[in-house]
């Protein structure tokens, strides 16, 4: 008896500390539309990073691979293993319903990343978008073209994945700053998918150049079509002084053609502090504290003037 009178205040503590320790862990599910992308790559980088820098915290980390049903799966499987909260980079925005309906249901705080989620201005309690404003990236972007181009030109412009939400309201921006003074002299002539891929945009870009089509500007919807679009500009041995090639991100690899002299516009999209960002909003959620719906980092015009400061 006496036995059990002092071993029973060591178990009490032993379960005690066994408690607190399960507590302080917080596991984050993280999905990305795909890790075989670079400026997902710095996203990524970024949300590895701020949950290096936080007691307790773990990620699972899944690729999509750009396939939509993959994605509900490993949301399915994070709730499955009760994480203790999900970050999402969508493949596809419209499945944003499903996902916040599941992360409801399961009372798993939500993040969406980067990709916006089709219902992003009705997002409820516990579910939250971190990002930039899609509004200003192809709209600064291309206000930056028309002036190179003095207002006339025609142009080309490479697309993102068509279920992809910024892609179409980059799309849409490019299409609203031409369609008003002092851009309506720009002309768009031809527009294609290339699925923010390098090597779909060289594609593209040498199918436009066998068509003969002419042009004074290609507008991508982010810097890894632009470079892919370079690419094959520079392989055909056209001026690049009498083109402009304009993306979105700025990307290391767009930072470097613009350095080359290839690249004339991007717009710097802080893809790590977003991620930071988005393990910061998670974690926070998971402690009851409140979270804005809507975790705005603002986009930023880059030009050759100001290429330095955003090169590491």
């Amino acid at each position: 008896m006496k036995l059990l009178q002092k071993t029973a205040p060591v178990a009490l503590a032993l379960s005690l500390l066994v408690a607190v320790g399960a507590e302080a862990e917080t596991k984050i599910g993280v999905t990305m539309t795909s890790f075989d992308n670079p400026f997902l790559v710095i996203l990524l980088n970024g949300i590895k990073d701020q949950a290096a820098q936080m007691d307790g915290v773990t990620l699972q980390l899944e690729d999509a691979n750009l396939d939509v049903s993959r994605q509900i799966n490993q949301i399915d499987n994070f709730m499955a293993s009760k994480v203790d909260a999900m970050i999402v980079n969508l493949v596809d925005g419209a499945t944003s319903v499903v996902m916040t309906k599941k992360a409801i249901e399961a009372g798993i705080p939500l993040i969406y990343i980067n990709h916006p989620p089709i219902d992003i201005d009705k997002l409820p309690d516990n579910v939250a978008f971190v990002g930039s404003n899609e509004l200003d990236s192809g709209t600064m972007q291309t206000q930056e073209v028309c002036r190179l181009l003095n207002g006339k030109g025609k142009v080309l412009v490479m697309i993102g994945p068509l279920e992809n939400e910024a892609a179409r309201t980059r799309t849409e921006d490019i299409k609203k700053v031409i369609a008003a003074e002092p851009c309506t002299g720009m002309e768009i002539v031809e527009e294609q998918v290339a699925n923010w891929s390098r090597i779909e945009g060289q594609n593209v870009m040498a199918n436009w150049l066998t068509a003969g089509i002419k042009f004074d500007a290609i507008i991508s919807n982010n810097d890894e079509m632009a470079v892919g679009a370079i690419q094959v500009l520079k392989s055909a041995n056209t001026d690049m002084d009498k083109v402009v090639v304009a993306g979105i991100d700025a990307t290391p690899d767009g930072l470097a053609a613009m350095k080359a002299g290839d690249l004339d516009v991007t717009v710097f999209q802080n893809a790590h502090k977003q991620g930071m960002l988005a393990v910061e909003a998670a974690v926070a959620m998971t402690k009851g504290e409140k979270v804005d719906h809507h975790i705005w980092v603002p986009f930023e015009l880059v030009t050759p003037k100001n290429m330095a400061d955003y090169m590491k």
